[in-house]
C-alpha cells in the first residue's frame, strides 16, 4: 500500500481573514478617490453616492482589521475566556459606519437630486471609473469567496449556509459589501446612462436612492449577525447533536443531561455539559472519561477550545445526604 502524499500545514483562518480584509480595504480606498473625482466632474449624484459607499467600506475594513488584531490577544486574569468577542463589537461599529457613512448620504443625495435636479456633465470619466472599480471589486470579492469556499469545505457545509451562519463576520462583511458594491456600480452606470439618454437627472437620483437602500440592507444583515454573536449564539443544531453523540460515545458516560455551547469567536467554541456517569464508575474512571471526552471533541471540532463537564446524577437519582457529626 502506498503512503499518502505528505500535505502541507492547514491554512491559518485568521491570516486568511486578515488578507481578505486588507485586499478589500486597499481596493476600496483607491476606488473611493476615483469615484469622488468622477462624480464632481460629471455632476452625477449616483457617482458621489458610490464614492460615499466606497469610503464607508474602507472605514468598515479598517474597523474589521482592528477587530481581528484585538481579538487575538490571549486570555489573562481579567479576561479568562479571552478577547474573541471583541471582534463583534468592532464589526457592529463597522455596520453602523456602513449605514451612516454610505446609506444615509446616498439616500439624501438621491432625494436632493430628485427635488432640485442636477446639471449633468461629461459621463465618460464616470464610465471609465465604474469599469475599473468593477474589476477591482470583483477581484476583492473573489478573494473573499475563495476563503468562504475553503472554510465551507472544511466544515462540509454548503457555501450559502456557511456564509449565513459563519461567526467569521469579517469575511462575511467583505463578501456582502463587495457583492453590494458590484450591484451599486451597475445601478450607478444605469443612472448615468438614463440621464445621458433622457437628459434628466431623475434616473441618477433614483440610482442613488437604490444604492442607499442596498446599503441599508447590508448594514442590517451585518448588524443582526454581530448582535446575535454578542448576545451569545450556540452552535447550529446539527453540530450540537454531534457534540452530544461524541460525549455519549465515551465509556462511563450514560447521559448528557444539559448541554450548553457558546460561540466566542470564528474558531473558538466553549462547551459545558452536565453529565450522568455510570453509578459504578470510580473517581479515576470519571476523570479519565472527562479527558477522553475533551480530546474526542477537539479532534472532531478543532474550534472547541474549552470543555467543562459537570458530573450530575441522572433522572430518578438523588444526591447522598451529607453525614452529620
Amino acid at each position: 500500500m502506498t503512503e499518502p502524499a505528505e500535505q502541507g500545514p492547514p491554512p491559518d483562518p485568521q491570516r486568511e481573514s486578515t488578507t481578505t480584509v486588507i485586499v478589500a480595504a486597499v481596493a476600496n480606498l483607491g476606488i473611493a478617490v476615483a469615484k469622488a473625482v468622477a462624480g464632481v466632474i460629471s455632476g452625477s449624484s449616483a457617482m458621489l453616492s458610490e464614492a460615499a459607499h466606497s469610503v464607508a467600506d474602507t472605514v468598515t475594513e479598517l474597523m474589521l482589521l482592528t477587530a481581528l488584531k484585538r481579538s487575538e490577544k490571549p486570555a489573562d486574569e481579567d479576561h479568562p475566556l479571552g478577547y474573541g468577542p471583541e471582534r463583534y463589537i468592532w464589526a457592529m461599529l463597522a455596520s453602523v459606519a456602513t449605514f451612516v457613512g454610505g446609506a444615509v448620504f446616498a439616500i439624501y443625495d438621491g432625494v436632493h437630486t430628485l427635488i432640485h435636479g442636477e446639471e449633468l456633465g461629461d459621463p465618460l470619466i464616470s464610465y471609465i471609473v465604474l469599469a475599473v472599480a468593477f474589476l477591482l471589486e470583483g477581484y476583492s470579492l473573489r478573494t473573499g469567496v475563495k476563503q468562504v469556499r475553503g472554510e465551507a469545505a472544511r466544515f462540509n457545509a454548503p457555501v450559502g449556509r456557511y456564509l449565513r451562519f459563519t461567526p467569521d463576520t469579517a469575511v462575511k462583511a467583505v463578501v456582502m459589501e463587495d457583492s453590494a458594491a458590484l450591484v451599486g456600480l451597475l445601478l450607478a452606470a444605469g443612472g448615468l446612462l438614463g440621464g445621458q439618454l433622457t437628459g434628466s437627472g431623475v434616473w441618477d437620483g433614483l440610482a442613488s436612492i437604490l444604492i442607499g437602500l442596498l446599503l441599508v440592507y447590508v448594514a442590517w444583515v451585518l448588524g443582526r449577525s454581530n448582535a446575535q454573536l454578542l448576545i451569545g449564539r450556540a452552535l447550529p443544531r446539527e453540530m450540537r447533536e454531534t457534540v452530544r453523540s461524541e460525549l455519549l460515545s465515551v465509556p462511563h458516560i450514560i447521559g448528557v443531561l444539559e448541554l450548553t455551547t457558546l460561540v466566542q469567536g470564528p474558531h473558538e467554541v466553549l462547551i459545558a455539559a452536565k453529565i450522568d456517569f455510570r453509578d459504578v464508575s470510580s473517581a479515576e474512571q470519571i476523570e479519565w472519561a472527562c479527558e477522553e471526552a475533551e480530546q474526542q471533541l477537539r479532534e472532531r471540532f478543532p474550534a472547541i477550545r474549552r470543555v467543562y463537564l459537570d458530573p450530575t446524577p441522572g433522572a430518578g437519582q438523588s444526591r447522598p445526604a451529607a453525614s452529620s457529626r
